[in-house]
């Protein structure tokens, strides 16, 4: 419990009303639950500020609003002229008798202020964890070495969901409890400066990159620009803070240089690392044995590829600069059983196996993908949705995917999107294009067979998981709201 008072004076808030406590924040007033602070933030395409009245209504004590916002409802206005002329619609939706508010110039930069706030209030390893592909299940992997570490489920506190971005990283550490003796936050960005801006909030102890690729390319220009944005994680780091660094990336040079004086530890499976790592992929997974200074470790994955290993041996870092045992990181990486849309392996109709990686996708991501596929027996088929936020290079990155697909040796593509449609040409004999899933499914499930393999996968606005259902049934109709080719705006906000 917190008072509007105290929180009023850490944010430079201006209080009015009632010093009420709250228990918790929310930003949903369709979530609101008695005793809660309501954050009115404000978006391209909504106002909080509107939904004031009825979060107040159904038990929230208090609202966060814009200095403007309140201004326009009629309140804290000098000119009473100019207070009449208000719209008494908009006061209404504002406006609730009795009821305290918490007026600041910027209810998202207020958020990002309170949640560095009460942050501080727990002296615990933070982990911030960044990448083109791969963060999210690093920080799902070092969450369970973590969880394997308390024998507690709930002394972690990490990223649910998409939650990585300037509104719901902060979220994530105001979710920070007595219980916790660790947190693994995971940070996105699209554009530079962002995680700067999330890494100065968090105070991490330990910063990890574990790559940088053709992803955001819309918002940054090249992959070196992504780099440098990515690299930005380092700038939160505190003395004695550590820097964790995946030495096979090309831009790792930089990454050394962006930590400054931080300790450095890196890892690596094809060059000279302090965690050095070699993998064996066997069946649907592998084994990675890994050199470390405190000694050797040897994991069984349930995970396949060598981007996972390379995922495992960023989290097994991340735990060595926490000082976690390396029979606990052995334990926690043999435990985990994978991340939901990645990579995950089901069982479709008529015996035949889908390869679920239909969380997001861009062009690395991809080729791990289809590295994955190119092992399985039997007939291979690629089914591949657009990518978004790959700037003016997108036809060429899509058209790559169907060369590459080629020469992993894969038997057919079926492509989904008015960009994916340029793999075709590339790829040659066996590639189809559709112009919704129901066709397209229809066309896979005359394929399907014991010995077949598809994998599925696109960015997260093209909903490739409705084909991942339509497999799993056997049926070709999706439900008519979602049967068409899902269409990308450049304006969406995105953090992968």
């Amino acid at each position: 419990m917190m008072r509007l008072s105290q929180l009023a004076q850490a944010l430079d808030a201006r209080l009015v009303g009632p010093d009420v406590t709250f228990a918790n924040i929310n930003t949903d007033s369709r979530k609101i639950r008695a005793g809660d602070l309501f954050i009115a933030l404000r978006g391209e395409k909504f106002d909080g500020a509107e939904y004031v009245a009825q979060s107040l209504q159904s038990g929230a004590v208090a609202a966060m609003v814009n200095k403007d916002s309140y201004q326009d409802a009629g309140c804290g206005i000098q000119d009473a002229a100019a207070s009449d002329a208000r719209s008494s619609d908009t006061a209404s939706r504002i406006l609730h008798p009795e009821s305290s508010y918490l007026v600041v110039a910027d209810t998202r930069l207020a958020l990002g202020r309170l949640a560095a706030f009460w942050r501080k209030q727990f002296d615990i390893p933070l982990v911030a964890i960044t990448g083109s592909n791969g963060k999210t299940t690093v920080k799902e992997m070092l969450a369970a070495i973590l969880r394997t570490a308390t024998g507690n489920e709930d002394a972690v506190l990490a990223t649910q969901g998409n939650f990585n971005n300037d509104i719901g990283m902060p979220l994530t550490l105001l979710q920070l409890r007595e219980q916790h003796r660790y947190a693994v936050i995971e940070m996105g960005m699209n554009h530079p400066g962002e995680i700067d801006y999330l890494t100065r909030l968090a105070q991490p102890q330990v910063a990890v990159v574990n790559n940088a690729s053709g992803a955001h390319l819309q918002g940054l220009g090249s992959i070196a620009a992504v780099a440098r944005a990515k690299g930005e994680i380092f700038a939160g780091l505190g003395s004695g803070g550590i820097a964790v660094i995946n030495a096979d990336d090309e831009h790792a040079a930089m990454w050394r240089d962006l930590a400054g004086t931080h300790c450095v530890l890196d890892f690596a499976l094809d060059h000279a690392a302090a965690v050095q790592g070699v993998w064996t992929a066997q069946g649907y997974g592998g084994v990675l044995q890994v050199h470390t200074p405190s000694g050797e470790l040897h994991v069984v994955l349930q995970v396949p590829g060598a981007h996972n290993a390379r995922n495992a041996l960023a989290a097994a870092t991340a735990a060595l600069a926490l000082q976690i045992p390396l029979s606990v990181i052995t334990g926690g990486l043999e435990g985990f059983g994978g991340v939901s849309g990645r990579l995950q392996r089901k069982q479709a109709a008529h015996g035949a196996t889908v390869i679920d990686d239909t969380y997001n996708a861009n062009p690395a991501s991809m080729r791990a993908a289809l590295e994955v596929l190119a092992q399985a027996a039997g007939k291979r088929i690629f089914v591949l949705g657009d990518m978004g936020e790959l700037g003016d290079d997108a036809a060429q990155f899509h058209r790559d995917m169907g060369s590459t697909a080629r020469t992993l040796g894969i038997e057919k593509l079926y492509a989904l999107g008015e960009m994916s449609a340029g793999a075709m040409s590339e790829f040659g004999t066996g590639a189809q294009h559709f112009a919704n899933v129901e066709a397209l499914c229809a066309a896979l499930d005359t394929e399907l067979d014991a010995h077949t393999t598809v994998l599925v996968k696109g960015s997260r606005f093209m909903k490739m998981e409705r084909v991942v259902k339509c497999l799993e049934s056997g049926k070709s109709e999706v439900g008519s709201a979602a049967g068409g080719v899902a269409h990308h705006s450049s304006k969406e906000q995105k953090c992968y």
